[in-house]
């Protein structure tokens, strides 16, 4: 199950399938695959992985954010999990530690919640001066309260004001940009959130009429047309996911498989969009990219 939603998550799957594929599993061959989406809306959550478990699952993979992992743990104590977070899942009690997780739970986590004050030196270093800064935030994602304390913390260090918006639906993301223009913010940050994944579409056409410059949390927004991104590679992570199913499923526990954390971190910038925006991308932030997008 996932908080995110099938539309955004098809390379994902794929991710997910490949790892299995590594270990000896065949999704409609040898493996089958019930998929519960969230699609952003996170009190769903308990009830899918409920669902899933009534139907006898061998395993239960909880992406898509904290709160599917935190809802699948809260399900149950005995089927393997194998979960994909954002966050620390010590602190979140879903293990006792990385290396020797304990329990029914093991998985990998991004880290990219903790990136919020990275993003922030990168807005500020593609969008210098004094203009304030905005940050859209979800408050119904379980990490946005150390995410923003992160991003103020940051913004105060470099001495310009922070504008902050929440939202948790589409009528908030419109509004959330039309008051960023209205309080002329030289940029935004759009902090990390599946539920921001589902509406990714909407949010970088939003920066683009507003035109606001704006920073995200995967490869995929700039992609997708978003100005810069700044995170791990989610699909390598998905991927790595897959495999510890099929190794559980051939006998592993989950207790003895470590967390996984993400070891690149990659800096892409879409220039095409750069030049839309009228930005000058600086000569020395295109050498730290790890990918251009002309």
């Amino acid at each position: 199950m996932s908080g995110r939603s099938q539309q955004d998550s098809s390379y994902l799957v794929d991710a997910v399938r490949e790892g299995l594929r590594e270990t000896g599993y065949f999704e409609g061959q040898t493996i089958s695959i019930l998929y519960r989406w969230a699609n952003g809306d996170y009190d769903r959550l308990p009830g899918l992985a409920s669902e899933l478990l009534s139907l006898n699952v061998l395993a239960l993979v909880a992406v898509g954010g904290d709160s599917s992992a935190i809802a699948a743990k809260h399900a149950t104590s005995t089927v393997p999990i194998v979960f994909g977070m954002g966050s620390d899942p010590v602190k979140a009690g879903l293990v006792t530690s990385f290396n020797r997780p304990g329990g029914n739970a093991t998985g990998f986590t991004l880290l990219t919640n903790r990136l919020e004050a990275k993003r922030v030196g990168l807005l500020h270093e593609l969008v210098p001066g004094r203009a304030p800064l905005g940050a859209l935030i979800n408050p119904n994602f379980p990490p946005a309260a150390d995410e923003l304390n992160d991003i103020e913390n940051a913004v105060r260090s470099i001495r310009r004001e922070l504008v902050t918006a929440r939202a948790n639906s589409d009528a908030e993301v419109d509004t959330a940009f039309a008051t960023f223009e209205r309080e002329r913010v030289g940029a935004a940050l759009v902090a990390a959130s599946p539920f921001f994944d589902t509406r990714r579409e909407q949010i970088i056409g939003l920066a683009v009429e507003h035109r606001i410059p704006a920073m995200y949390q995967f490869r995929e927004y700039a992609v997708a047309g978003g100005l810069i991104s700044y995170g791990p590679r989610i699909a390598d992570s998905y991927k790595a996911a897959g495999s510890y199913v099929g190794r559980i499923l051939r006998g592993a526990k989950p207790e003895d498989l470590p967390v996984l954390q993400p070891s690149r971190f990659e800096l892409v910038i879409n220039l095409k969009t750069a030049n839309a925006l009228g930005l000058a991308i600086p000569s020395t932030m295109q050498l730290l990219a790890d990918e251009l997008i002309e």
